[in-house]
């Protein structure tokens, strides 16, 4: 058969970009192989989908890598970093010295990607799912800043994941969302090479997945993963696509071009998945020649391979000159606007007047959270707050009533209804704040931040600034009995304070504030803290405003100390210690001591203990001094004050899981009366 003009072309073209894809098949072996770890098959076998999308469909200014209006890439499956590193070095992001030393200390290609935007990695992966759930939250942030700003910004959002993270639980999450809100401007490649690290996938799901994303709303379409042509169509026809997202199925092999010693096809093993070639049963030295290398000097990038990506760079260039200009001409048309999407880009702190916040006296936290979100859905433009399902509970309804939620194609609104999912929901945050321009607030009940933990982990990993509204603090959720009850969470959390981030700061922001102008104070902090998440643990219960000599809200602003000296006597001679709803009962059983024993007493209000802690040596030792005693109060496990009380004072926690009875009487029965602190006090100091 002859082939006509264009078929050459197409022929001729096709021979370098399957070299291309070859070139970081040979790349990805040889960095698992000199590292002697990682995971080369993966990313032999999605070789070819990288290799068309950057060199032909991902848009970007390759002098700007964080460009705000860029395309973005999210990959899941971590394990295949050496596919990411491998296209980005041919991209002219990575030198081949920083693939040579892969996985090793302080490379800049360790052995999961971690979000490094001028280099073009657009996320934290490793944990399966969570990757593309992070894409579905870019997609959103998008959707939001195009429908206030206009079309001229719109850009796409390319993710990648592999059968494990298909059968990861938070798929079904982040597929129901993405279907519901009709997310055209999402497009995601599954890599199905029916091969996991233990087993062929046959081994563990029948479930036909193509139908399954259709069935909630996505464009899918099936393809052979390995064919440049049948990816560029794909890929077209998934960004001409106008009201859905679009999942690409493509049916790859795992460890493409592999070939054992005796040169016999070695391709489609498990073996490969995790471990380098050479361990895997392959010959790593044989597969590099079969892929058209040199054995002996296998970091090398073909000439024709940099011409084709060199030529990518020109054109992306180009493109992103007349990008700029087009947005030169908008801000030049619309200054206000223009002004107004630079101040969210910058990501600084809004203005906002937080004395100007009224409280209702002696309401629950979760209320008085739920005033400050009134205020911030009228006056923070670029908030956008979620819920699992439970807005009306957790309070987050005070930012949606003064708002709308997100519906199919209307993003004008700024509420996301997320539905019970709570791990999908925090992970959609994480992308938004990934993705820039918006300020990312999700909320639940405190015990479901269980469900959450994986995805607070990857924030607090990647210094995301997103905020978590947990509401029912305690057992004083009452009637709703154990299941609903949290006790140990408040510790677990705790626990990110005490854990530092990459910049040597506490890896998240805890507060527990102990009343409604704490509160205020507790979103203040929250709001301003731009380089960590922030967790809110509010009450259902109403709790007694405490008590002050002035303004309640100027003596709360203490709070930004983590502790603070609330109430105290001339001649303290024990300090109590609490947080939250407990400070208040502190008050109580103080009265008692005063009026029983005249005893002096000091009150610290400690809501964060992180916070505490960064604080100079000189304020610790002023607000909890050595050498006087100190009994500490807290709903949860005793080990939460421990580190505030210590050794020599006593705690009074909670070392049961809860139990099912109106709050009143649990407080009764387990002894978080200002009667009981009395008692123990005095046990404490004889």
């Amino acid at each position: 058969m002859v082939l006509g003009t264009k078929q050459k072309l197409i022929s001729m073209s096709n021979t370098v970009v399957n070299k291309a894809a070859d070139n970081i098949r040979i790349l990805s072996a040889a960095m698992v192989e000199k590292a002697n770890s990682g995971h080369p098959g993966g990313a032999m076998g999605g070789a070819d989908f990288v290799n068309i999308l950057y060199t032909e469909f991902l848009q970007y200014d390759p002098m700007d890598m964080e460009w705000p209006f860029r395309d973005r890439f999210f990959l899941d499956p971590g394990h295949m970093s050496p596919m990411l590193y491998s296209v980005l070095a041919l991209a002219g992001n990575y030198s081949i010295d920083d693939l040579k030393n892969f996985r090793q200390w302080g490379s800049v290609t360790p052995g999961h990607p971690e979000v490094d935007f001028a280099r073009g990695v657009e996320n934290t992966s490793g944990p399966l799912g969570q990757g593309h759930t992070m894409a579905v939250g870019a997609a959103i942030a998008e959707r939001f800043l195009v429908a206030r700003f206009g079309e001229w910004m719109a850009h796409k959002t390319y993710a990648f994941i592999s059968d494990g993270g298909v059968q990861e639980e938070i798929s079904q999450g982040a597929g129901r969302l993405a279907g519901y809100l009709g997310l055209h401007n999402l497009i995601m490649f599954y890599d199905s090479n029916d091969i996991q690290l233990s087993t062929e996938t046959g081994a563990v799901t029948v479930e036909d997945t193509a139908k399954k994303y259709e069935a909630w709303g996505w464009n899918v379409v099936t393809i052979e993963g390995n064919d440049p042509d049948a990816i560029r169509a794909a890929l077209k026809a998934a960004q001409n696509e106008t009201g859905k997202p679009t999942l690409i199925i493509g049916k790859t092999i795992m460890g493409k071009g592999a070939i054992k010693e005796d040169g016999s096809n070695f391709e489609r093993q498990c073996s490969t998945h995790g471990q380098p070639l050479s361990h895997a049963g392959a010959s790593f030295k044989k597969t590099i020649a079969n892929l058209g290398g040199d054995p002996e000097n296998p970091f090398v990038i073909f000439p024709e391979v940099a011409e084709r990506y060199a030529k990518r760079r020109d054109e992306l260039m180009e493109w992103a000159n007349a990008k700029n200009e087009e947005e030169d001409a908008w801000a030049e048309a619309n200054p206000e606007l223009s002004a107004k999407l630079d101040k969210f880009l910058s990501g600084e702190v809004p203005e906002f007047d937080f004395a100007k916040v009224v409280q209702k006296a002696n309401s629950a936290t979760r209320n008085a959270s739920a005033t400050v979100l009134a205020a911030f859905a009228k006056e923070v433009e670029n908030m956008i707050v979620s819920s699992a399902d439970l807005s009306n509970s957790d309070k987050t309804d005070g930012f949606l009533n003064n708002s709308k939620a997100f519906t199919s194609g209307d993003f004008t609104g700024a509420f996301l209804q997320a539905g019970v999912c709570e791990l999908t929901m925090a992970s959609v945050m994480n992308g938004m704040a990934l993705h820039g321009g918006v300020i990312p607030v999700c909320g639940t009940f405190f015990v479901f931040s269980d469900y959450m933990k994986p995805a607070v982990r990857m924030a607090a990993l990647m210094e995301l600034p997103v905020k978590y509204v947990w509401t029912h603090d305690a057992f004083r959720v009452g009637e709703d009995g154990p299941t609903h009850q949290p006790v140990e969470q408040e510790a677990q959390i705790r626990l990110m304070e005490q854990l530092k981030n990459h910049h040597g700061e506490n890896s998240a922001l805890v507060l527990r504030p102990a009343d409604g102008q704490e509160t205020t104070v507790a979103w203040k902090l929250a709001l301003e803290n731009t380089s960590t998440p922030t967790a809110l643990i509010l009450s259902r219960q109403n709790i007694k405003d405490l008590p002050a000599k002035t303004s309640r809200y100027d003596e709360a602003l203490q709070a930004a100390k983590g502790a603070y000296i609330v109430e105290e006597d001339a001649n303290p001679q024990v300090i109590l210690i609490a947080s939250g709803s407990e400070v208040a009962t502190l008050i109580e059983g103080a009265a008692l001591l005063r009026e029983r024993d005249g005893l002096g007493v000091r009150i610290v209000s400690a809501p964060s203990e992180g916070l505490f802690r960064s604080q100079d040596k000189a304020y610790q030792q002023r607000v909890l001094p050595a050498g006087l005693p100190k009994f500490g109060l807290t709903a949860g496990l005793p080990v939460t004050l421990r580190g505030l009380v210590g050794d020599d004072g006593a705690v009074w926690g909670l070392s049961s899981f809860g139990f099912s009875a109106p709050y009143n009487v649990l407080d009764q029965q387990l002894g978080f009366t200002g009667e009981n602190v009395y008692n123990q006090v005095k046990l404490l100091i004889g």
